[in-house]
């Protein structure tokens, strides 16, 4: 038997999954609670089908896509070329979402695919394999809508398993000005036609060598990984304040929003390493309190300890992610020294002794 006990509530927040924004909007509907999702946004940023719909809508450009569903006709696969990313509509951090470089493997993907997704649909995307991967961070605060942060966002593809993982990321992007010019007041009416007075928007985007742009994988809350963090370090404002004071009074209370704002952070260089790990049980982890105590590590969300275990159902996805390490410096001689010193410093090793970090980021191509 299970007991309900009933709390004094005083808001309701989400946090960094997006399966949960449609629960908070019923929660706080149900407890007259403010809340800044509305019934669009949620329809709009949960569903990659339906964002893919809207962007369409506001001239923005998706990821080329192929007809399929579930029934895997003869037909529709004929039509593929392959490598094709196939994913769950509703799911992220890389969760059901496999690379085919064959039929075989795509009708394989399929299946994976859909015991990962709620809503039992997928897609299949052409696999943007020579692109560069690129995010975007949005806040909106009173129905004022800014563009907080962009990143060049770097990926593990040496994993034969799952999706490509992040394993770093540098803001500002150096696509920021083109972005700006071409796709970012197309991008703020989309918003606007979702009814949006509040909240946090990241979005990603794939950008060829013609500087095209195409986007994917909305996310209507907090982002992964965590740029908020940035925003409060250096252009001081952090929108986990913004969104309690909205949860608690219906505003985010952040006045000066317009003139704190700069997704160009005031000329520093920020840094996000990504540590991924094999396989394996940890065993040893040594130079990550050397690593938090340098003056240009301003944060370190570590995930695992000593002892818990990398499974293989973990590779291929954010969950083999050791931890994130954010650096904020002024120059790229900064950027170079604090990253060689992350990875010559830090240790993790497995009970065999062995090294367990993957790859991390090529320095001398950002």
């Amino acid at each position: 038997m299970f007991k309900l006990i009933l709390f004094d509530l005083d808001g309701v927040l989400v946090g960094v999954a997006d399966i949960l924004v449609a629960s908070y909007f019923h929660l706080c509907s149900k407890l007259k609670f403010p809340c800044y999702a509305t019934e669009k946004a949620i329809q709009v940023f949960t569903s990659k089908n339906e964002f893919r719909s809207i962007c369409d809508l506001n001239h923005i450009d998706v990821i080329p896509y192929f007809k399929l569903d579930e029934k895997l006709n003869s037909e529709d696969i004929a039509k593929i070329q392959f490598p094709v990313l196939t994913k769950p509509v509703d799911n992220g951090a890389g969760v059901g979402m496999k690379v085919a470089y064959n039929e075989k493997e795509l009708i394989e993907n399929v299946n994976f695919a859909l015991t990962h997704s709620k809503r039992k649909e997928f897609q299949t995307e052409k696999y943007m394999s020579e692109c560069d991967d690129m995010l975007v961070y949005y806040t909106i605060s009173d129905g004022n809508i800014y563009l907080s942060a962009a990143a060049d966002r770097y990926t593990n593809k040496s994993q034969d398993v799952g999706s490509p993982v992040c394993i770093g990321s540098v803001y500002p992007s150096k696509y920021l000005n083109n972005y700006l010019a071409v796709v970012n007041q197309r991008m703020i009416e989309l918003i606007m036609s979702t009814k949006i007075l509040n909240g946090v928007l990241n979005i990603q985007f794939f950008v060829d060598k013609n500087k095209n742009f195409y986007a994917y994988d909305p996310g209507f809350r907090l982002q992964g990984e965590a740029p908020h963090i940035y925003l409060n370090n250096i252009n001081d404002f952090d929108n986990r304040s913004m969104l309690i004071n909205f949860a608690l009074t219906s505003s985010t209370n952040e006045p000066d929003l317009n003139i704190k704002n700069d997704p160009f952070f005031k000329g520093k260089i920020a840094t996000t390493v990504w540590v991924l790990l094999n396989q394996g049980k940890i065993s040893k982890i040594s130079g990550l309190d050397d690593i938090k105590n340098d003056n240009f590590i301003i944060d370190v969300i570590q995930r695992f300890k000593i002892g818990e275990i990398v499974n293989t159902e973990m590779l291929g996805t954010e969950r083999q992610v050791f931890a994130r390490i954010y650096c904020v410096v002024n120059n790229k001689t900064e950027q170079k020294n604090i990253y060689e010193k992350i990875k010559q410093i830090l240790q993790i090793e497995n009970e065999l002794g062995e090294n367990m970090i993957l790859d991390y980021m090529d320095i001398n191509k950002l």
